[in-house]
């Protein structure tokens, strides 16, 4: 009787997390974010539906079921490396170990600001800087975004800060926000119907922003992408950061190319060498064009042709297929994975973190 009772009796599962060494329990049917997060355990997080990335966790021991695939959120290179993402994983072992990405503590705590929009830019055919007035100053690091709710739309919408952070915050903060085609949100926003509208900022968001090292940087970003990692860029200027960087853009045509001014500004203010490459994927052959062409990450590689690539660090923002192939272009050439910061840009289509719809 008694091994019967022991055969359909579950054990208790636990989680140990580094690198605070906090363990804790996972009830039955709790994921391993929403066991951490009931039990005042800080985890790093924000969507918790498996879309934005910001629990992304390593595996070190023990197996986990995911309720969603991983894999839309990961690249391959990530999944392969063990990583998974804690809002969507389920102990399936008495013990499983893990190792946190994104440490919970850095930076401040994300706050409820009263917004309104204050001004709308045309930068391209498709992509407009939006600056939003606040009620109090934001404090942000560089590379970080927003939860943008506007009241009749219903669903939040998220944007990386097109601005460097100032010293006392900022009372006003810009985005650039790409439109979609019959999207609840940039329709009317392009249309110039959300003039002075009332909204809620949720912020600050994330964990992308530039980390501590002294080998070179390589800058990834596509479309609305350029927002972050412009921010990053211009920040790390002003810091006075001293290392070698490339930063490679990839846009459609020379139409779709934006904020060429603001990137002149950091690469004549930048200490060590700094090149910014513009890829143009769709230019038409006669135009002139005498610039890169293809795909973004086509020109990794030679990118930094005498890099020692282990020392590289990688930043990208822009669409999901860019991003994984950004991922495996560094991998490739030797860079490790935790080297390599990302923020994947998507649409309303993805549901995911980044949607400008």
């Amino acid at each position: 009787m008694s091994f019967l009772k022991n055969l359909f009796t579950s054990k208790p599962k636990y989680v140990h997390v580094e690198p605070g060494g906090e363990e804790f329990e996972v009830p039955g049917g709790q994921t391993i974010l929403e066991a951490a997060l009931a039990q005042n355990i800080p985890y790093p997080h924000d969507c918790t539906v498996g879309t934005c990335g910001s629990c992304k966790t390593l595996l070190t021991e023990g197996r986990v079921r995911a309720l969603n695939d991983f894999g839309y959120t990961l690249s391959q290179d990530e999944l392969a490396a063990g990583y998974i993402l804690a809002c969507q994983a389920l102990p399936k072992d008495e013990i499983t170990r893990v190792k946190l990405e994104n440490p919970a503590t850095e930076g401040v705590e994300p706050e409820d600001f009263e917004g309104r929009v204050a001004a709308t830019e045309p930068l391209t055919h498709d992509i407009v800087k939006l600056t939003v007035a606040l009620d109090r100053p934001l404090h942000y690091i560089a590379g970080q975004y927003a939860n943008i709710k506007v009241p009749q739309v219903g669903r939040e919408r998220h944007y990386s800060f097109a601005q460097p952070p100032l010293k006392d915050g900022r009372d006003e903060v810009s985005f650039f926000v790409r439109k979609i085609p019959g999207g609840a949100f940039t329709e009317a926003l392009f249309a110039g119907e959300y003039d002075c509208q009332a909204l809620v900022v949720n912020a600050p968001q994330g964990h992308f922003h530039l980390r501590q090292g002294d080998g070179p940087m390589l800058c990834i970003a596509g479309g609305s992408g350029l927002a972050p990692v412009l921010a990053l860029l211009e920040a790390a200027r002003k810091n006075r950061v001293q290392r070698d960087c490339v930063f490679l853009f990839g846009a459609r045509t020379q139409a779709d190319l934006y904020c060429l001014d603001r990137i002149r500004e950091v690469e004549q203010g930048w200490k060590g060498r700094f090149e910014f490459h513009p890829v143009l994927s769709e230019e038409p052959e006669d135009s002139g064009w005498a610039g890169k062409r293809g795909l973004v990450t086509e020109h990794v590689a030679a990118s930094l042709p005498d890099a020692d690539w282990s020392r590289v660090q990688g930043y990208m923002c822009g669409p999901p297929p860019m991003i994984d192939a950004g991922i495996h272009a560094m991998v490739e050439l030797g860079t490790p994975l935790p080297q390599i910061y990302h923020d994947k840009f998507t649409d309303e289509s993805h549901g995911a973190k980044h949607e400008n719809a």
